[in-house]
């Protein structure tokens, strides 16, 4: 079994000094898995959340996870 990680362009983030930065963002981590549509599946039945944040899922980048 497989291992993926999930990361989108979508996202800001506050620095120390309040700053707003344009970023990466870590979506999600997926274990026991077989291959990237069967994670991308599984992330988002286990992650209500991301579909009702309105990321645009298209744009996520996967990457396994050795």
């Amino acid at each position: 079994m497989k291992k993926y990680i999930f990361i989108t362009p979508e996202g800001n983030t506050t620095s120390p000094n309040g700053d707003e930065i344009e970023n990466m963002q870590v979506i999600g981590i997926v274990e026991e898995v077989t291959n990237e549509n069967e994670a991308l599946k599984k992330l988002l039945i286990e992650n209500a959340w991301i579909l009702d944040s309105e990321f645009n899922v298209a744009e996520f980048i996967c990457y396994q996870i050795l």
